[in-house]
């Protein structure tokens, strides 16, 4: 199937890596040119390195918890025509686990991130009449746990965002629309997983036990989230917006 996304320009917050650069593997396969975005400049260097045999790539680093930061990156990118809000670590927790500063810190970079961000682009893409806004947020937004309450919250706060804008954004031509990745084959689903670990069973190196009885026994694989995404960013799914898609695969209602 033809996407009809070639020429469009995409810029991917968290795209050095995980499903930030799987995203910009698939968009520049599909005919885009691709700005990366990330704080890491030295890994931004290496993923578009990797990646620039397959189509126009480049990147910006910036620290997107701070505002000026994210002011700087959409007046040096303000044609883009598909932004992917992607950005974010969230740490694992309960409430009585994880400080206010923590919080603050983390729902800075991720959510924030993403309302300032889409807020930014938005009156861009109002003027012109086009354009498409894509959440990468997360699934414990519907299904949210005790121990990543923290991420929970912030993904229910996006999931709800993401509804509201996406609803009035398509009387000016946007879409905004959002996806909910389960557990995926990134380094930071390691890094939960160890959290987990040390909390249910006091040791951190039996995190692997934390992702047994997943779906298809499988996580996910970061390129699985990068198609999707770019299926629904794609003319050929013009009607979709102000909607938040799970892919779980069923995780939700196994109970």
């Amino acid at each position: 199937m033809d996407l009809q996304l070639s020429g469009h320009r995409v810029l991917i917050t968290g795209g050095s890596k995980g499903i930030g650069a799987a995203c910009a593997r698939i968009f520049l396969e599909e005919g885009c040119s691709v700005v990366l975005c990330a704080r890491n400049e030295a890994m931004l260097a290496d993923t578009a390195a990797r990646l620039q045999s397959i189509g126009p790539v480049s990147f910006i680093a910036a620290d997107l918890s701070d505002p000026k930061d994210r002011e700087r990156v959409a007046a040096a990118h303000s044609d883009v025509d598909i932004l992917v809000n992607n950005a974010g670590a969230i740490p694992a927790g309960g409430l009585l686990d994880l400080s206010m500063e923590m919080w603050e810190k983390a729902w800075a970079l991720k959510v924030m991130g993403y309302i300032h961000l889409t807020q930014l682009y938005l009156r861009a893409m109002r003027e012109s009449g086009q354009g498409v806004i894509v959440n990468i947020i997360g699934s414990a937004g519907r299904s949210p746990r005790y121990d990543y309450v923290c991420g929970a919250t912030g993904n229910a706060a996006l999931m709800a965002f993401t509804g509201a804008v996406g609803a009035r954004s398509s009387d000016w031509g946007v879409r905004v629309f959002g996806i909910n990745p389960s557990q995926t084959r990134t380094d930071r689903i390691v890094e939960l997983s160890k959290t987990k670990a040390q909390h249910a069973l006091g040791d951190e190196t039996r995190w692997q036990e934390m992702l047994a009885g997943l779906p298809f026994n499988r996580l996910i694989e970061p390129e699985e989230i990068a198609r999707m995404a770019a299926f629904l960013a794609s003319p050929v799914c013009g009607y979709v917006s102000g909607t938040v898609v799970d892919v779980d695969g069923g995780a939700a209602f196994r109970g």
